[in-house]
């Protein structure tokens, strides 16, 4: 029994640190993503309204707050994700549209947009 608690607990050990380079491209393929979106004048738009600390965006508009401090500013991603997916629950009167709610983007590219405003 001890041998076969071994093999399986190798056996997992090795499948996770083989995993962590799929990980960790899959993490980068989702911050390009989500960098892409929001640079994209025709899809997300971001860029048009929200400053962002990135040497890409070189036009980017000051309607909308600017992209800085997210982590301090949105401690719980979800609710960030949540702001992007329908910022007119917390604001009637925002000029921002519903981004998932209205598909505007996929589900796919909102959590990859979450992502990439994330990290500044």
């Amino acid at each position: 029994m001890r041998k076969l608690t071994t093999s399986i607990c190798a056996a997992g050990l090795l499948a996770m640190v083989m995993a962590a380079p799929a990980v960790a491209g899959a993490k980068e393929d989702q911050l390009a993503l989500g960098k892409a979106v929001y640079l994209n004048k025709s899809r997300g738009n971001c860029i048009s309204c929200h400053a962002i600390n990135d040497p890409d965006a070189t036009q980017a508009g000051n309607q909308g707050p600017p992209i800085l401090s997210m982590k301090m500013r949105f401690p719980d991603k979800r609710k960030l994700r949540a702001q992007i997916w329908d910022a007119t629950k917390n604001n009637p009167l925002t000029i921002m549209p519903p981004l998932g709610k209205h598909w505007i983007l996929s589900e796919e590219e909102i959590d990859a947009v979450v992502e990439y405003v994330y990290q500044f």
